[in-house]
This record gives C-alpha cells, structure tokens and sequence, in this order.
C-alpha cells in the first residue's frame, strides 16, 4: 500500500490543563520527496546557520592541524573533534581585518559585522541577523540567542544599539518552545520542575499521536518515535539538573540566591547545561522553529573556572608559563562542547543525509593567542555542508594572513543570501573561499 505524504507543516494537537498544546514534528519520508533531496511538496529542505563561540583564543601551535587540504591531521586541541572530521574544514592563517584597539571585543565585531568597533560600538547587526531578517522564512523564531555562562551580554545584534539578550536557562527555552506551562528555573513561588513534566505537552497528543502513526511507514513511526522519546529524554534531563540543589545546596554561597543551575564546588555545570542546550537547538531546527541560532559557550574576555583548572580561564592566558597545559585543557574541553553540538545535528536524520548537512555551524572565538589578543591566525571552524553548497573535510592553510571576511562571504552566499561583497573599509572583500565551495 502507497504511503501516505503529508504536509510539512502537520503538528500534532491536543489539551493539556484545558490550554492547546501542539508539537512539530521532524522531517519524516511523509514529507519528503523519492529521492530524499526535498520536502514532497518540492520545497528544498532549509539551510539553517549557526555560531558557537567561546572566549580568549586558543594557543595556536596546539591548535593548528598538521597536513593540508584533505590530508590533515588533528591537533592536540581539535582531537574531540575527530568524529566529525569529515563533516568540518578548519582555516588557519586568516587574519580578522579590523583596527585591534578592544581586545577580545575587535575580533568578533570584525568578523561577525566586517568592521571594526566604531567609538565602541558595533556599525551594523552580526552575520546571523543579517542572515535570519533575509532567510528567516515564515519559522516561529526568526533566531535564537542562548549561552551557557551566565550572563546578561551577548554578542548578537540586530542593530548597533539592539544587542539581542541571550537566554542561559536550558528550561526557559524549553518553555518557550514547547509551551507555557513549563515553570523556568528561578521562579519566585518556588521552582518544582516535576509538576510541569508531569503534564508533559505529549499526554496532550497522545490520541493524534496514535492516529498519525496509522498513516506512516515503518521507517517513519520509528522517526517519530525517537523524536518524541527526544522531547522525553529532554524533560527528563532538565528535571534533573533542576532538581540538583536539593543536593548541591552546599557548592552555593550562603545567603545568595540559587542560580539556575547550582555550581558545584564553586563551578558552573558548563557541560550539563550545553548539551541540554544542544539537543534542545537540534530539536528546534529539525522541526523548523527557527533556522539561526548564537550559542555563546563563553563570554569575551570571560574569567570563568573550566573543567579543573586551578584560575579563571582569561587569567591563566596571560599568567600560565610554559606551553600553558591548563590552558590547552580548557580549550579540549570547549571543542568536546562544540563536537557534542555537532553531534546533536547529526544524529537527526533528514532526508537521505542528516541536519548537520543542512547547516552550516561557525566555531569562532574572540582573538587568535589569548596571551597576545591577536587578530592573525584566527581560529575558525566550518561544520555543515550547507544542502551540497560547501566541501567538507579540509583544513585551509593560508600564509599570507588573507581575509577572513572570504569566509563569511562564502558562508552568505551558500546558505542563500547572493552577495558580491562582505565587510567594510580593510575588511571588505568581494573574493570567496572558493577552496570550500563546491563545484
């Protein structure tokens, strides 16, 4: 028996508490054209685009790779990346072109705006704002801002003076993709997480749920049995990070407020809250509620204690002597953040590849040598194919400090914003990364 193609745009409705409730659902075959390329309807699958950055540079001569072009090999710090190797290119040598005179802040504007800072300030909104008024398409959220480090500053901007806030609670975003009554973290009446689990938005669909399921192929209902167990498995871990003060109370200073998340040992749980995070942008992208996201890791200039290093992690790129092995450990453990990212895009299927192809993910950070606040040998990462846009793979070596504005052009274009040029003033660049395009 022919199976039966629905609409993209099919959710699944119900009640919860009296209110509606409504799930979207992930690119099934139903969807999808024969061949797997397309939604059924002819619409192409959506290239999505985003950034994780993090803060203070790397150490280059532990970051470079070894090897050229598809013959490479992975440094010491780009090792937890080795899953996804094939699915990455690596620039080394490129140098952001902006007047360096905001350390920690220059880089990001020059490469994020294609200008510098002028008075402080950034001219115009970031690549990803650019992107999402253009390429926004008719989502629920035309991006989405988040991090994982506390705090108020963000990066993003849809305009000199319009910084977009960004959202540090896994379960404040979770309320807001999958319904008001989800209590975030922090709430003044006191948080009980259980209670909005327990009237979990998929009892509301159970019934269309099954009725669905009688449309679908084999292949489907397992789909959209792993999607909703995605939706299970997220409420599951966000209940158990919220429930973690009744036994980290004690890692919390006396007399403050806890925080979303309660530190242990004086430490934010960095890793537990990105990949909530992750899976929970994955999640967001594969049923096409939002194509644009900025994952702040880290902060600019961020002091923050990472994984068991004895200083803060800005402290530590000017203070650590020798070849800074704390340092180099701090920058391994943000690259298992990033790779676990990419690993949340990638185990969704879409289509005859997976979500990962469809995007593309910039890894940046905000100068090149922590220790020297260097614009030169600017660390940049490339995941995604980008729907078939871009070559994955290589690691691009430039010796003569080209423009990384070439990046950002290529990136533009090959999400689909037709551009002939990127950047302003020496960050102006018409030319393309024509060594990760693909022909």
């Amino acid at each position: 028996m022919p199976l039966t193609k629905l609409n993209r745009r099919t959710v699944l409705r119900g009640l919860v508490g009296g209110a509606a409730v409504s799930i979207a659902l992930p690119p099934l075959e139903a969807f999808v054209n024969s061949s797997g390329t397309a939604y059924a309807d002819g619409t192409p699958f959506p290239k999505r685009f985003g950034i994780f950055f993090w803060g203070n540079g790397v150490i280059p001569s532990r970051w470079a790779p070894t090897g050229e072009g598809a013959n490479w090999q992975l440094s010491e710090e780009l090792t937890p990346l080795a899953a996804h190797k094939a699915d990455i290119n690596v620039l080394t040598g490129f140098k952001v072109n902006a007047k360096n005179d905001r350390p920690h802040g220059s880089g990001p504007a020059g490469l994020l705006t294609g200008s510098g800072l002028v008075n402080d300030v950034y001219v115009g909104p970031t690549v990803d704002q650019v992107l999402a008024r253009e390429l926004g398409g008719d989502t629920r959220f035309r991006s989405l801002e988040f991090g994982v480090q506390r705090s108020t500053r963000s990066i993003s901007y849809a305009s000199p003076t319009q910084m977009n806030p960004i959202e540090t609670s896994p379960a404040a975003l979770f309320n807001r993709l999958f319904g008001d009554d989800f209590r975030a973290p922090g709430d003044s009446s006191g948080p009980d997480p259980r209670l909005a689990l327990r009237k979990s938005v998929l009892d509301g669909v159970i019934a269309q749920t099954t009725a669905l399921k009688a449309r679908l192929g084999a292949s489907d209902k397992t789909r959209l049995d792993q999607h909703l167990e995605g939706v299970r498995s997220l409420e599951r871990q966000i209940e158990r990070l919220q429930s973690s003060p009744v036994n980290l109370a004690a890692c919390a200073r006396p007399g403050s407020p806890l925080p979303d998340y309660p530190d242990i040992a004086g430490r934010q749980q960095l890793s537990a809250i990105s990949h909530a995070m992750s899976d929970l942008v994955a999640m967001a992208l594969a049923c096409d509620q939002t194509r644009f996201f900025f994952d702040m890791f880290t902060q600019p200039l961020t002091d923050i204690l990472i994984g068991t290093s004895a200083a803060g992690h800005h402290q530590l790129t000017h203070d650590e002597a020798g070849d800074q092995p704390q340092v180099n450990g701090i920058l391994v453990t943000i690259m298992q953040e990033f790779a676990y990212l990419l690993e949340a895009l990638k185990r969704i299927p879409e289509g005859s590849g997976t979500l990962l192809d469809n995007c593309v993910i910039l890894g940046t950070t905000d100068c090149g040598f922590g220790r020297t606040h260097q614009l030169t040998d600017y660390p940049l990462i490339v995941a995604g194919k980008a729907g078939g846009a871009l070559k994955t793979g290589l690691h691009v070596k430039s010796t003569t400090d080209e423009n990384a504005s070439k990046l950002m052009l290529t990136i533009v274009n090959a999400i689909g914003l037709r551009r002939a040029d990127y950047g302003l003033n020496e960050a102006k660049t018409t030319e393309r990364l024509l060594a990760i395009e693909a022909t």
